[in-house]
């Protein structure tokens, strides 16, 4: 099983009303959600670890997990609120208002979280999960706890208006790098991160030398460059697709990449060490035919695998 540990919350998302005027739509979401979500839809045996709450939008969370074939059992449920994410979409790109304060994801402790059974073969974390505290100490905690004999893969997709202690949230992320087999990252992302006038493969290079065996780089539209340990690279372009918005883009495109990892018998450690330009190459590209999908349709809904 993949274990998807980090946020699920719900995006409001803007649709005209009869009146004329725009009012918000509650649908399932959040970063690791959507990946999750995208896992179960491609036949990969899924699970999700979060805080979420028993209201009325932690509901349609847990619903939605259900549906799409993602294993619930390691949900931590409180009373605490859903988080909101407000979102506005301009020109097909979007931007959020966030209320997260005191939230069920957001308020869980490292003793909140179960132990892991030995089903659970892969590790996924990602998102504002990974910055907002005291959440993001605990999943951090789970990663030490949980790395070894599990494949891991991190996409910080970092959000720096949720960061706020910049040191330790470097700190953090430093110790989850090193753990970590697969990083994902943005051009942004890596800017961030490394900052400086290096170009971008030397700023991978830099990456890598943090501890994962593979860094993948998404360029949106430019598509995804792999870099391995070894020094070799790949690159595959972004599949064209007549877009209606990018909400989850990302996060199906590291579904697709996890499925296919999973499919050709790579997603374990020592695999991942050793992994072919080949072989990342194939999962690299089935990522863009899914997150393809993903955004020729509003918001994130991820495609099932007898719609590829």
């Amino acid at each position: 099983m993949i274990l998807c540990c980090g946020e699920a919350l719900i995006d409001m998302i803007p649709a005209a009303t009869a009146a004329g005027a725009d009012g918000f739509v509650p649908h399932s979401g959040g970063a690791v959600f959507n990946t999750a979500v995208a896992l179960g839809r491609l036949g990969v045996r899924t699970g999700m670890l979060s805080g979420v709450s028993t209201d009325m939008f932690g509901r349609q969370l847990v619903d939605g997990l259900k549906a799409s074939h993602v294993d619930v059992s390691h949900l931590i449920l409180s009373e605490r609120p859903t988080t909101l994410a407000f979102v506005r979409l301009l020109d097909g790109h979007a931007t959020y208002d966030f209320y997260d304060e005191q939230s069920a994801g957001r308020m869980i402790s490292a003793q909140d979280v179960p132990a892991l059974s030995d089903e659970v073969s892969a590790l996924y974390f990602g998102g504002i999960s990974l910055a907002c505290e005291p959440g993001a100490d605990a999943y951090a905690s789970l990663l030490e706890q949980s790395a070894a004999g599990r494949a891991v893969m991190l996409d910080p997709n970092i959000r720096p208006g949720f960061i706020r202690n910049i040191e330790r949230y470097r700190a953090r992320l430093d110790r989850m790098l090193a753990l970590s087999d697969i990083v994902k990252v943005s051009d942004e992302d890596l800017n961030w991160l490394i900052s400086g006038p290096l170009s971008l493969r030397e700023k991978t290079e830099k990456l890598l030398s943090k501890g994962p065996a593979v860094v993948i780089l998404t360029r949106g539209g430019e598509g995804a460059t792999g870099y391995l340990a070894s020094g070799e690279e790949v690159h595959v372009p972004a599949v064209k697709a007549e877009i209606v918005d990018t909400v989850g883009a990302g996060d199906t495109f590291n579904a697709g990449v996890l499925a296919k990892l999973s499919e050709l018998g790579h997603l374990h450690k020592p695999a991942l060490a050793d992994l072919s330009a080949d072989v990342l190459a194939e999962a690299l590209a089935h990522g863009a035919r899914v997150a393809a999908v993903t955004v020729s349709r509003a918001g994130a809904n991820p495609p099932w695998a007898e719609e590829l």
